[in-house]
């Protein structure tokens, strides 16, 4: 693959925010746009729809020959919000459905919030969600997953643990989770947004039940994503309707984003060894060159920086004595676009969740930022956030961390650098 030219972000700016969304791969633009100028609904019997859902199996086709999985286990989707929902919530009522007495739902306390969210919902319903704990690099505990199903194995109707996490970048240990789970007859699901294309994901050697991908985290469209599930699997549905999807997702399928969709899993799986060493390599500069002029500064997640512990774009970083929002205010003045290690509320700064759940306090959880790295990302980009690292973490340790900044006060503090 040859070495992007340009920056992500175009217009100047740097864009390093890949794991919120990368820049689309030019094929796949062409390959959506091109399906765009067609007309047929891929659930219509004449010849235009009959030519879009051709487009529609295709596309599932090639998914699934990326990710290793049959055309069958593939389910469109919006997202992969939607997926993880259609994931908890469907597995979960379809087990208990079977027998009520599975009412237990086991996961980490550092998954995305599309699947912590589902399961409070679920909570509210009735459901007995347990939260298992990580260690100090954000990777969950085993024997914290083994001692929970052994306590009562027939109670639990899920068990669900992200591939990789989408702050710090820590890939957890799947093959583990599924061997201890299926001991039990206990379906796994993971959620691997942010790590098809980054890492290997072969979905049938995983052993995984059901997978959560989505195509704006791999250089394809937003709005388009797929659960990948076995046949064998039981789900209830959450739309009802026209009963497209193997009637788990009912909807009218997407043609021409799906289109895009395939051409950007078909091109990140097939480059992602030479683009995972490529950026890893930019990653590790990014650190060693930010370390040396703020030596304070904290890397979140696995010590080892290798492809077999972390996503190899991310970058979770804290910088003591600062407060995120306001150093992201600063990078973003100055033409770098990053993310914050804590959510925004209103404007008024939250910590981390999974930085909590590693072991951090509110004041540390809130000074980290994420550098995360992508197929547009060059040296230049590098160059460009380590020529301002020092005085934009100068000015922000001068405001100081939970200084109750509102956000009005950080975009003025922007504008003045």
């Amino acid at each position: 693959m040859t070495e992007p030219t340009t920056s992500g972000a175009g217009r100047g700016k740097v864009y390093l925010d890949h794991a919120a969304s990368t820049p689309m791969y030019p094929e796949a633009v062409a390959a959506m746009t091109e399906q765009l100028t067609r007309p047929g609904n891929p659930s219509s019997l004449h010849a235009s729809g009959r030519a879009a859902r051709r487009v529609v199996e295709e596309s599932r086709e090639t998914i699934a020959r990326a990710v290793n999985a049959r055309p069958g286990e593939i389910v469109f989707t919006s997202g992969g919000t939607e997926s993880d929902n259609l994931a908890v919530k469907g597995i979960y009522w379809a087990r208990r459905a079977v027998d009520p007495r599975r009412t237990r739902i086991l996961s980490t306390s550092v998954e995305h919030h599309a699947v912590l969210d589902s399961l409070q919902w679920l909570e509210e319903q009735g459901a007995d969600v347990e939260l298992l704990p990580v260690n100090r690099c954000g990777r969950l505990e085993v024997d914290a997953l083994r001692e929970a199903i052994e306590r009562d194995p027939g109670s639990v109707a899920l068990v669900s643990v992200m591939w990789a996490n989408n702050e710090v970048g820590t890939i957890q240990p799947v093959a583990e989770v599924v061997q201890v789970a299926h001991e039990h007859g206990i379906p796994v699901h993971t959620d691997a947004v942010q790590a098809v294309g980054q890492v290997e994901v072969d979905f049938a050697a995983s052993g995984v039940d059901a997978l959560t991908l989505t195509a704006h985290k791999i250089g394809g469209p937003l709005g388009v994503g797929a659960l990948v599930v076995r046949r064998e699997v039981e789900m209830v549905p959450l739309l009802h309707g026209g009963g497209q999807e193997r009637e788990v997702r009912s909807g009218t399928v997407d043609a021409p984003a799906i289109r895009g969709f395939a051409a950007a899993v078909e091109i990140s799986v097939a480059r992602q060894r030479e683009y995972a060493a490529r950026v890893a390599g930019l990653r590790d500069d990014l650190l060693r060159r930010v370390s040396a002029i703020v030596p304070d500064a904290v890397l979140n997640g696995d010590e080892n920086c290798s492809l077999t512990h972390r996503l190899p774009g991310n970058a979770h970083i804290q910088f003591p004595g600062c407060e995120g929002d306001s150093l992201l205010m600063l990078l973003d003045a100055r033409g770098i676009e990053c993310s914050t290690g804590s959510a925004c509320s209103a404007g008024v700064p939250q910590p981390s969740h999974v930085l909590l759940a590693m072991g951090n306090d509110d004041v540390a959880a809130r000074s980290a930022l994420r550098f995360s790295l992508g197929h547009t990302t060059t040296s230049a980009d590098v160059d460009a956030l380590v020529e301002v690292i020092g005085p934009v973490f100068e000015r922000a340790r001068a405001a100081g961390v939970a200084s109750g900044f509102s956000m009005a006060d950080l975009d003025a503090a922007a504008k003045a650098v």
